[in-house]
Protein backbone atom coordinates (compact mmCIF):
# COMPACT_ATOMS: atom_id res chain seq x y z
CA UNK A 1 0.00 0.00 0.00
CA UNK A 2 1.07 3.58 -0.65
CA UNK A 3 0.01 6.36 1.70
CA UNK A 4 0.00 9.49 -0.44
CA UNK A 5 0.28 13.14 0.60
CA UNK A 6 1.23 12.44 4.20
CA UNK A 7 2.93 15.02 6.40
CA UNK A 8 6.13 13.73 8.01
CA UNK A 9 8.11 16.21 10.10
CA UNK A 10 6.36 19.12 8.39
CA UNK A 11 6.87 17.98 4.78
CA UNK A 12 4.60 16.09 2.38
CA UNK A 13 5.64 12.62 1.21
CA UNK A 14 4.31 9.35 -0.16
CA UNK A 15 5.02 6.27 1.96
CA UNK A 16 5.24 2.73 0.62
CA UNK A 17 4.30 -0.06 3.00
CA UNK A 18 5.54 -3.56 2.11
CA UNK A 19 6.13 -6.80 4.05
CA UNK A 20 5.01 -5.14 7.28
CA UNK A 21 7.62 -2.38 7.05
CA UNK A 22 8.01 1.16 5.80
CA UNK A 23 9.73 0.32 2.52
CA UNK A 24 10.13 3.73 0.89
CA UNK A 25 9.46 7.41 1.56
CA UNK A 26 9.51 9.81 -1.37
CA UNK A 27 7.59 11.90 -3.89
CA UNK A 28 5.05 10.50 -6.36
CA UNK A 29 5.79 6.85 -5.62
CA UNK A 30 4.35 4.36 -8.10
CA UNK A 31 1.98 1.59 -7.13
CA UNK A 32 -1.47 0.58 -5.92
CA UNK A 33 -3.52 0.45 -3.82
CA UNK A 34 -3.12 3.85 -2.25
CA UNK A 35 -4.57 5.86 0.63
CA UNK A 36 -4.82 9.65 0.36
CA UNK A 37 -3.67 11.22 3.62
CA UNK A 38 -4.74 14.68 2.39
CA UNK A 39 -1.88 16.37 4.19
CA UNK A 40 -2.58 14.78 7.56
CA UNK A 41 0.32 14.11 9.92
CA UNK A 42 1.61 10.53 9.73
CA UNK A 43 3.13 9.48 13.05
CA UNK A 44 4.22 6.21 14.64
CA UNK A 45 1.37 4.14 16.03
CA UNK A 46 0.77 4.86 19.70
CA UNK A 47 1.54 2.37 22.46
CA UNK A 48 -0.29 2.33 25.80
CA UNK A 49 2.43 1.13 28.16
CA UNK A 50 0.11 0.41 31.10
CA UNK A 51 -3.41 -0.95 30.63
CA UNK A 52 -5.65 -3.71 32.01
CA UNK A 53 -7.40 -5.14 28.95
CA UNK A 54 -9.92 -7.50 30.52
CA UNK A 55 -10.91 -5.02 33.22
CA UNK A 56 -11.27 -2.21 30.68
CA UNK A 57 -13.40 -4.35 28.38
CA UNK A 58 -15.63 -5.27 31.32
CA UNK A 59 -15.85 -1.64 32.42
CA UNK A 60 -17.27 -0.67 29.03
CA UNK A 61 -20.39 -2.64 30.02
CA UNK A 62 -20.46 -1.34 33.59
CA UNK A 63 -22.23 1.48 35.39
CA UNK A 64 -20.09 4.50 36.20
CA UNK A 65 -20.28 5.12 39.95
CA UNK A 66 -17.80 7.91 40.56
CA UNK A 67 -16.52 11.30 39.39
CA UNK A 68 -16.91 12.96 37.02
CA UNK A 69 -20.09 11.16 35.94
CA UNK A 70 -21.42 10.66 39.48
CA UNK A 71 -20.55 13.12 42.23
CA UNK A 72 -23.16 12.61 44.96
CA UNK A 73 -25.28 10.00 46.73
CA UNK A 74 -28.50 10.88 44.89
CA UNK A 75 -26.79 10.57 41.51
CA UNK A 76 -25.32 7.21 42.54
CA UNK A 77 -28.71 5.83 43.57
CA UNK A 78 -30.19 6.95 40.26
CA UNK A 79 -27.34 5.35 38.31
CA UNK A 80 -27.73 2.02 40.10
CA UNK A 81 -31.50 1.82 39.70
CA UNK A 82 -31.83 2.17 35.95
CA UNK A 83 -33.60 -0.66 34.12
CA UNK A 84 -31.55 -3.76 33.46
CA UNK A 85 -31.35 -7.50 33.90
CA UNK A 86 -28.92 -9.86 35.61
CA UNK A 87 -25.84 -8.66 37.44
CA UNK A 88 -25.07 -4.97 37.86
CA UNK A 89 -21.36 -4.18 37.73
CA UNK A 90 -20.29 -0.71 38.83
CA UNK A 91 -16.86 0.89 38.45
CA UNK A 92 -14.98 4.01 39.50
CA UNK A 93 -16.51 4.50 42.95
CA UNK A 94 -14.83 7.02 45.26
CA UNK A 95 -15.72 7.78 48.87
CA UNK A 96 -16.33 11.44 47.97
CA UNK A 97 -19.60 10.31 46.35
CA UNK A 98 -21.42 8.75 49.32
CA UNK A 99 -18.85 7.80 51.93
CA UNK A 100 -17.69 4.26 52.74
CA UNK A 101 -20.71 2.44 51.34
CA UNK A 102 -21.14 -1.23 52.16
CA UNK A 103 -23.46 -4.22 51.80
CA UNK A 104 -26.18 -2.64 53.92
CA UNK A 105 -26.08 0.59 51.92
CA UNK A 106 -26.41 -1.30 48.63
CA UNK A 107 -29.24 -3.44 49.97
CA UNK A 108 -31.14 -0.32 50.99
CA UNK A 109 -30.41 1.89 48.00
CA UNK A 110 -29.61 -0.42 45.10
CA UNK A 111 -31.72 -2.64 42.82
CA UNK A 112 -33.06 -6.10 43.71
CA UNK A 113 -30.36 -7.98 41.80
CA UNK A 114 -26.72 -8.97 42.38
CA UNK A 115 -24.59 -5.82 42.56
CA UNK A 116 -20.83 -5.43 42.80
CA UNK A 117 -19.10 -2.06 42.65
CA UNK A 118 -15.37 -1.56 42.19
CA UNK A 119 -13.57 1.25 43.97
CA UNK A 120 -11.56 3.64 41.80
CA UNK A 121 -8.33 2.21 43.23
CA UNK A 122 -9.15 -1.17 41.72
CA UNK A 123 -8.47 -2.91 45.03
CA UNK A 124 -11.91 -2.91 46.65
CA UNK A 125 -15.17 -4.54 45.59
CA UNK A 126 -18.43 -3.76 47.41
CA UNK A 127 -21.14 -6.43 47.15
CA UNK A 128 -24.81 -6.46 48.09
CA UNK A 129 -26.55 -9.44 49.71
CA UNK A 130 -27.80 -10.80 46.37
CA UNK A 131 -24.23 -10.86 45.01
CA UNK A 132 -22.78 -12.46 48.15
CA UNK A 133 -25.43 -15.18 48.04
CA UNK A 134 -24.84 -15.77 44.32
CA UNK A 135 -21.09 -16.15 44.91
CA UNK A 136 -21.52 -18.08 48.18
CA UNK A 137 -19.52 -15.45 50.10
CA UNK A 138 -20.22 -14.85 53.79
CA UNK A 139 -17.18 -12.85 54.87
CA UNK A 140 -16.59 -10.02 55.33
CA UNK A 141 -20.13 -9.45 56.48
CA UNK A 142 -20.11 -5.82 55.34
CA UNK A 143 -19.54 -6.90 51.72
CA UNK A 144 -16.34 -4.87 51.32
CA UNK A 145 -13.87 -7.28 49.72
CA UNK A 146 -10.30 -5.98 49.60
CA UNK A 147 -7.80 -7.41 47.10
CA UNK A 148 -10.17 -10.21 46.10
CA UNK A 149 -9.95 -9.98 42.31
CA UNK A 150 -8.59 -13.50 41.87
CA UNK A 151 -11.40 -15.17 43.82
CA UNK A 152 -14.08 -13.08 42.09
CA UNK A 153 -12.57 -13.68 38.66
CA UNK A 154 -12.68 -17.44 39.20
CA UNK A 155 -16.46 -17.31 38.75
CA UNK A 156 -16.37 -15.14 35.61
CA UNK A 157 -15.53 -15.61 31.94
CA UNK A 158 -13.12 -13.43 30.01
CA UNK A 159 -14.95 -10.41 28.54
CA UNK A 160 -15.25 -9.77 24.82
CA UNK A 161 -12.25 -7.62 23.87
CA UNK A 162 -13.46 -6.65 20.39
CA UNK A 163 -15.30 -3.40 21.32
CA UNK A 164 -12.30 -2.25 23.33
CA UNK A 165 -9.83 -3.14 20.58
CA UNK A 166 -11.90 -1.18 18.06
CA UNK A 167 -11.89 1.82 20.39
CA UNK A 168 -8.12 1.68 20.91
CA UNK A 169 -7.49 1.43 17.16
CA UNK A 170 -9.63 4.54 16.65
CA UNK A 171 -7.20 6.44 18.92
CA UNK A 172 -4.25 5.37 16.75
CA UNK A 173 -3.07 2.80 19.30
CA UNK A 174 -1.21 -0.07 17.66
CA UNK A 175 0.06 -1.83 20.76
CA UNK A 176 -0.45 -2.15 24.50
CA UNK A 177 1.35 -3.47 27.55
CA UNK A 178 -1.02 -5.55 29.68
CA UNK A 179 0.02 -5.07 33.31
CA UNK A 180 -2.46 -7.02 35.47
CA UNK A 181 -0.40 -8.69 38.24
CA UNK A 182 -2.54 -11.86 38.31
CA UNK A 183 -1.94 -12.65 34.63
CA UNK A 184 -1.15 -16.36 34.23
CA UNK A 185 -1.16 -18.84 31.39
CA UNK A 186 -4.93 -18.66 30.78
CA UNK A 187 -4.81 -14.87 30.50
CA UNK A 188 -1.68 -15.00 28.34
CA UNK A 189 -3.32 -17.36 25.84
CA UNK A 190 -6.53 -15.32 25.83
CA UNK A 191 -4.69 -12.07 25.04
CA UNK A 192 -2.76 -13.68 22.19
CA UNK A 193 -5.96 -15.03 20.73
CA UNK A 194 -8.42 -12.19 21.36
CA UNK A 195 -6.40 -8.94 21.35
CA UNK A 196 -5.51 -9.08 17.65
CA UNK A 197 -4.50 -7.06 15.68
CA UNK A 198 -2.88 -5.12 18.53
CA UNK A 199 0.71 -5.86 19.41
CA UNK A 200 0.52 -6.99 23.03
CA UNK A 201 3.27 -7.19 25.65
CA UNK A 202 2.19 -9.02 28.78
CA UNK A 203 3.25 -8.67 32.40
CA UNK A 204 2.22 -11.19 35.00
CA UNK A 205 3.01 -13.77 37.62
CA UNK A 206 6.23 -15.58 38.40
CA UNK A 207 5.01 -18.79 36.73
CA UNK A 208 5.12 -17.18 33.27
CA UNK A 209 8.36 -17.64 31.37
CA UNK A 210 10.61 -14.85 30.12
CA UNK A 211 9.50 -15.67 26.58
CA UNK A 212 5.85 -15.23 27.52
CA UNK A 213 6.23 -12.23 29.82
CA UNK A 214 9.18 -9.83 29.90
CA UNK A 215 8.18 -8.36 33.26
CA UNK A 216 7.23 -9.84 36.60
CA UNK A 217 4.57 -7.49 37.99
CA UNK A 218 5.13 -6.61 41.65
CA UNK A 219 1.99 -5.30 43.29
CA UNK A 220 2.35 -4.43 46.95
CA UNK A 221 0.62 -1.75 49.02
CA UNK A 222 1.35 0.20 52.19
CA UNK A 223 -0.64 -2.20 54.37
CA UNK A 224 1.13 -5.36 53.11
CA UNK A 225 4.63 -4.27 52.16
CA UNK A 226 7.11 -7.16 52.29
CA UNK A 227 10.40 -7.08 54.16
CA UNK A 228 13.21 -5.43 52.24
CA UNK A 229 15.25 -8.63 52.02
CA UNK A 230 12.22 -10.59 50.80
CA UNK A 231 11.46 -8.10 48.03
CA UNK A 232 15.11 -7.98 46.97
CA UNK A 233 15.14 -11.77 46.74
CA UNK A 234 11.99 -11.73 44.59
CA UNK A 235 13.68 -9.27 42.24
CA UNK A 236 16.85 -11.39 42.10
CA UNK A 237 14.81 -14.47 41.19
CA UNK A 238 13.04 -12.60 38.39
CA UNK A 239 16.37 -11.41 36.99
CA UNK A 240 17.82 -14.92 37.22
CA UNK A 241 14.83 -16.17 35.20
CA UNK A 242 15.60 -13.63 32.49
CA UNK A 243 12.81 -11.24 33.43
CA UNK A 244 12.62 -7.62 34.46
CA UNK A 245 10.41 -6.36 37.25
CA UNK A 246 7.65 -3.76 37.01
CA UNK A 247 6.69 -2.47 40.43
CA UNK A 248 3.42 -0.76 41.35
CA UNK A 249 4.54 2.40 43.19
CA UNK A 250 1.84 4.92 44.08
CA UNK A 251 2.78 5.98 47.61
CA UNK A 252 6.10 7.27 48.91
CA UNK A 253 6.58 4.11 50.98
CA UNK A 254 6.01 1.88 47.95
CA UNK A 255 8.50 3.87 45.87
CA UNK A 256 11.25 3.99 48.48
CA UNK A 257 10.98 0.32 49.46
CA UNK A 258 11.09 -0.75 45.81
CA UNK A 259 14.13 1.40 45.07
CA UNK A 260 15.93 0.06 48.14
CA UNK A 261 15.15 -3.52 47.11
CA UNK A 262 16.31 -2.86 43.54
CA UNK A 263 19.56 -1.42 44.82
CA UNK A 264 20.06 -4.46 47.05
CA UNK A 265 19.20 -6.93 44.28
CA UNK A 266 21.05 -5.06 41.56
CA UNK A 267 18.94 -3.34 38.88
CA UNK A 268 19.14 -4.36 35.22
CA UNK A 269 18.05 -2.43 32.15
CA UNK A 270 14.30 -2.73 31.63
CA UNK A 271 13.24 -2.67 35.29
CA UNK A 272 10.22 -0.38 35.63
CA UNK A 273 8.53 1.79 38.21
CA UNK A 274 4.82 1.92 37.44
CA UNK A 275 2.95 5.16 38.25
CA UNK A 276 5.49 7.01 40.44
CA UNK A 277 2.44 8.98 41.52
CA UNK A 278 4.33 10.86 44.19
CA UNK A 279 8.05 11.42 43.82
CA UNK A 280 10.18 14.05 45.53
CA UNK A 281 13.57 15.13 44.23
CA UNK A 282 15.40 12.53 46.35
CA UNK A 283 13.31 9.73 44.82
CA UNK A 284 13.97 11.07 41.33
CA UNK A 285 17.71 11.15 41.96
CA UNK A 286 17.59 7.57 43.24
CA UNK A 287 15.60 6.38 40.22
CA UNK A 288 18.12 8.06 37.93
CA UNK A 289 21.00 6.38 39.76
CA UNK A 290 19.39 2.95 39.39
CA UNK A 291 18.53 3.51 35.72
CA UNK A 292 14.91 2.44 36.06
CA UNK A 293 12.21 3.23 33.53
CA UNK A 294 9.24 5.23 34.84
CA UNK A 295 5.85 4.54 33.28
CA UNK A 296 3.39 7.13 34.49
CA UNK A 297 -0.17 8.35 33.82
CA UNK A 298 -0.39 12.04 32.81
CA UNK A 299 -4.20 11.77 32.66
CA UNK A 300 -4.68 11.34 36.42
CA UNK A 301 -3.66 14.88 37.38
CA UNK A 302 -6.68 16.13 35.41
CA UNK A 303 -9.10 13.26 36.04
CA UNK A 304 -8.55 13.29 39.82
CA UNK A 305 -7.76 16.96 40.39
CA UNK A 306 -10.64 17.56 42.81
CA UNK A 307 -9.73 14.57 44.98
CA UNK A 308 -6.05 15.53 45.08
CA UNK A 309 -6.84 19.10 46.09
CA UNK A 310 -9.05 17.80 48.90
CA UNK A 311 -7.14 14.74 50.13
CA UNK A 312 -3.44 15.41 49.43
CA UNK A 313 -1.59 17.90 51.67
CA UNK A 314 -0.77 21.06 49.74
CA UNK A 315 2.97 20.70 50.36
CA UNK A 316 2.87 17.42 48.42
CA UNK A 317 1.14 18.83 45.33
CA UNK A 318 4.48 19.66 43.73
CA UNK A 319 5.42 15.96 43.86
CA UNK A 320 2.24 14.58 42.27
CA UNK A 321 2.37 12.89 38.85
CA UNK A 322 5.53 14.67 37.81
CA UNK A 323 6.64 14.85 34.19
CA UNK A 324 9.01 17.74 33.51
CA UNK A 325 11.13 16.90 36.55
CA UNK A 326 11.48 13.30 35.36
CA UNK A 327 12.47 14.47 31.89
CA UNK A 328 14.85 17.14 33.17
CA UNK A 329 16.59 14.52 35.32
CA UNK A 330 17.15 12.37 32.25
CA UNK A 331 14.94 9.53 33.45
CA UNK A 332 13.71 7.04 30.88
CA UNK A 333 10.00 7.84 30.70
CA UNK A 334 6.86 6.49 29.02
CA UNK A 335 3.14 6.65 29.68
CA UNK A 336 0.02 4.55 29.79
CA UNK A 337 -3.60 5.03 30.72
CA UNK A 338 -4.04 2.54 33.59
CA UNK A 339 -7.49 1.94 32.07
CA UNK A 340 -10.07 1.18 33.33
CA UNK A 341 -8.91 3.30 36.28
CA UNK A 342 -8.05 6.07 33.83
CA UNK A 343 -9.35 7.23 30.47
CA UNK A 344 -7.88 5.02 27.71
CA UNK A 345 -7.78 7.94 25.23
CA UNK A 346 -4.07 8.80 24.86
CA UNK A 347 -4.86 12.18 23.29
CA UNK A 348 -6.67 13.27 26.46
CA UNK A 349 -3.64 12.19 28.48
CA UNK A 350 -1.27 14.09 26.17
CA UNK A 351 -3.45 17.17 26.53
CA UNK A 352 -3.30 16.79 30.31
CA UNK A 353 0.51 16.55 30.15
CA UNK A 354 0.67 19.83 28.20
CA UNK A 355 -2.06 21.80 29.98
CA UNK A 356 -2.00 20.72 33.60
CA UNK A 357 -4.51 22.10 36.14
CA UNK A 358 -3.82 25.26 38.12
CA UNK A 359 -1.33 24.55 40.85
CA UNK A 360 0.30 21.69 38.97
CA UNK A 361 1.55 23.64 35.91
CA UNK A 362 5.27 23.38 36.71
CA UNK A 363 5.35 19.76 35.55
CA UNK A 364 3.86 20.46 32.09
CA UNK A 365 5.75 19.33 28.98
CA UNK A 366 5.61 20.24 25.30
CA UNK A 367 3.19 18.55 22.86
CA UNK A 368 6.15 16.82 21.22
CA UNK A 369 7.37 15.45 24.55
CA UNK A 370 3.85 14.31 25.41
CA UNK A 371 3.55 12.46 22.10
CA UNK A 372 6.93 10.86 22.70
CA UNK A 373 5.62 9.18 25.85
CA UNK A 374 3.31 7.10 23.64
CA UNK A 375 5.62 6.32 20.72
CA UNK A 376 8.25 4.26 22.55
CA UNK A 377 8.78 0.71 21.24
CA UNK A 378 6.38 -1.92 22.54
CA UNK A 379 9.12 -3.94 24.21
CA UNK A 380 11.23 -1.06 25.51
CA UNK A 381 9.49 1.82 27.24
CA UNK A 382 12.88 3.34 28.00
CA UNK A 383 13.99 3.72 24.38
CA UNK A 384 13.78 6.86 22.28
CA UNK A 385 10.44 7.61 20.58
CA UNK A 386 9.99 5.83 17.27
CA UNK A 387 10.11 7.71 13.97
CA UNK A 388 8.41 7.28 10.61
CA UNK A 389 11.41 6.12 8.60
CA UNK A 390 12.44 3.42 6.16
CA UNK A 391 12.89 0.00 7.71
CA UNK A 392 10.64 0.65 10.70
CA UNK A 393 7.55 -1.52 11.32
CA UNK A 394 4.55 -0.12 9.45
CA UNK A 395 2.61 0.57 12.65
CA UNK A 396 1.26 4.02 11.89
CA UNK A 397 -1.32 6.59 12.89
CA UNK A 398 -2.68 9.22 10.49
CA UNK A 399 -4.15 12.41 11.90
CA UNK A 400 -6.84 14.37 10.05
CA UNK A 401 -4.72 17.52 10.04
CA UNK A 402 -1.14 18.67 10.27
CA UNK A 403 0.94 18.33 13.41
CA UNK A 404 1.08 22.14 13.65
CA UNK A 405 -2.71 22.08 13.98
CA UNK A 406 -2.80 19.08 16.32
CA UNK A 407 -0.28 20.45 18.81
CA UNK A 408 -2.45 23.52 19.46
CA UNK A 409 -5.11 21.41 21.15
CA UNK A 410 -4.38 17.70 21.54
CA UNK A 411 -7.84 17.11 23.02
CA UNK A 412 -9.39 17.82 19.61
CA UNK A 413 -7.14 15.48 17.64
CA UNK A 414 -8.99 13.08 15.35
CA UNK A 415 -7.33 9.96 13.99
CA UNK A 416 -8.11 9.32 10.34
CA UNK A 417 -6.50 5.89 9.96
CA UNK A 418 -4.38 3.29 11.74
CA UNK A 419 -2.07 0.64 10.28
CA UNK A 420 -0.49 -2.35 12.01
CA UNK A 421 2.15 -4.26 10.11
CA UNK A 422 1.14 -2.39 6.98
CA UNK A 423 -2.48 -3.50 7.24
CA UNK A 424 -5.18 -0.84 7.47
CA UNK A 425 -6.99 -1.70 10.71
CA UNK A 426 -8.98 1.51 11.24
CA UNK A 427 -10.37 4.04 8.75
CA UNK A 428 -12.61 6.73 10.14
CA UNK A 429 -15.87 7.23 8.31
CA UNK A 430 -17.25 10.76 8.79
Amino acid sequence: MIIRNAEIDGKIFDVLLADGLIAEIGKELKGDPHFDAKGGALIPGLHDHHIHLNATAAAMNSVRCGPPEVSGETELIQALNKDGEGWLRGVGYHHSVAGEIDRAWLDENGPDCPVRIQHRSGRLWILNSFAMAELDITEPANGRLLDSDISLRATAQFPDLKPLIARLLSYGITGVTEVTPSNGMAEYENYLREAKPLRVSIMGRADLSAKQSQHLKLHYHDHDLPALESLAQEIKQAHAAGRNIAAHCVTRAEVMLTLAALEMAGPIYGDRIEHAAIADDAAIDWMKKLGVIVVTQPNFITEREAAYLKDVPSDEHKNLWRLKAFADAGLKLAAGSDAPFGNPNPWAAMAAAVSRPKGFEDEAVSPEAALGLYTKPANDAGAKPRKVKIGEPADLCLLDGSWAQARKNLTDVKVQATWIGGNLVYNRVD
